[in-house]
């Protein structure tokens, strides 16, 4: 009797030894279901960031809802400190994550160098230039381990937008960081549009906050008439404690996201931020689920054509926002309102 009982625990136990060797699964004892694990590095903490990584989220959840997959994601925040990122990325592969994600051209370029050698896909989120950046070979075939969605910003829309809402402008303020690679060929496009124009502009720069602050008064003294910025992550972050020094001075600031008129600019112009987060998880599901190759897999970009209006500002300026849509309306597929705040509500 006790050697049948003996052979009938080795029996338990070498099953539950060749079921704990399978395929990840779901841990929660009610799911079998495949697991996907996916690590997600933002690079700072802004209201376009923050949307895009809530919309990869979602979205994910969906689909693995859909196609009986579950994505079990590793969220975390460089706050644009590089010794930081290197850490995250060092945990994401210590952690044997099956793919990541880089919001933002400093995490994608830093987890490019990283999985070097690996066998882990990259994509990427929100990067303006990719080819410049040197992420892809080009946009149709990125050639290597990585590739994602783009934020490229139309300049000449954005700067048409400016003239048609204010034909008097005599001197426009470009601010910016010097260290964002997404402000590098936006801002040359600014320049060369005015350039031909025979429009005067003034150079303003900031890597912090505080430097940020001080560059906005500047501009405000250089008696700029309007202020341009791209898609620049350390303006973004700074907006909530710049944009009353503009409005206070009657200059309108047209920036390169919606986010930015959401955080007290007059106008932000560029891409659908929930739309670019979503089509970035398709691109990890497509990826992980179907076996797509990054190398092989296009660079996405999205139609530049969405103008956000902050009615506060609008009205702060003594501007009418219908003769203000009406003006622009051409130059854009659409045209929305926004009001001040330091977050989306709902994700738009």
């Amino acid at each position: 009797m006790k050697k049948i009982i003996a052979l009938a625990l080795s029996a338990l136990f070498i099953l539950g030894t060749l079921t704990a060797c399978g395929s990840k699964t779901a841990d929660d004892g009610k799911s079998s279901a495949k697991v996907y694990n996916v690590g997600i590095c933002n690079y700072v903490d802004d209201a376009s960031l923050n949307q895009i990584v809530e919309n990869i989220k979602s979205q994910l959840a969906a689909i693995g809802k859909e196609k009986g997959v579950e994505f079990n994601i590793s969220y975390d925040n460089c706050n644009a400190d590089s010794n930081v990122l290197n850490q995250i990325i060092s945990n994401f592969i210590a952690d044997d994550v099956d793919l990541m994600v880089g919001v933002a051209t400093p995490v994608a370029m830093a987890m490019q160098t990283a999985t070097e050698g690996k066998n882990i896909p990259v994509v990427f989120s929100a990067v303006t230039d990719p080819v410049s950046a040197k992420l892809v070979d080009s946009l149709e075939a990125p050639g290597s381990n990585i590739t994602g969605t783009s934020d490229y910003l139309n300049t000449n829309a954005i700067m048409d937008i400016m003239f048609e809402t204010d034909k008097d402008i005599k001197k426009v303020g470009l601010l910016y960081d010097i260290g964002q690679d997404a402000s590098t060929t936006a801002i040359k496009d600014a320049k060369a549009y005015l350039d031909k124009k025979g429009i005067a502009y003034v150079e303003r720069t900031g890597t912090t906050t505080d430097e940020v602050t001080l560059a906005a008064q500047a501009l405000v003294t250089d008696g700029v008439d309007a202020v341009f910025t791209p898609t620049d992550n350390t303006i973004m972050k700074s907006e909530l404690a710049i944009y009353e020094i503009f409005a206070k001075a009657g200059i309108p600031h047209y920036a390169g996201a919606d986010s930015f008129a959401l955080n007290g600019a007059f106008l932000g112009f560029g891409v659908d931020y929930i739309n670019l987060g979503k089509e970035t998880a398709n691109m990890v599901a497509e990826i992980l689920l179907d076996g797509k190759k990054p190398a092989e897999t296009a660079v996405r970009t999205f139609d530049n054509g969405t103008a956000t209006i902050n009615t506060d500002i609008c009205a702060q300026l003594g501007m009418s926002y219908d003769d203000i849509a009406a003006k622009i309306a051409p130059h854009c597929t659409k045209v929305e309102k926004i009001t001040t705040a330091e977050t989306f509500d709902g994700q738009k």
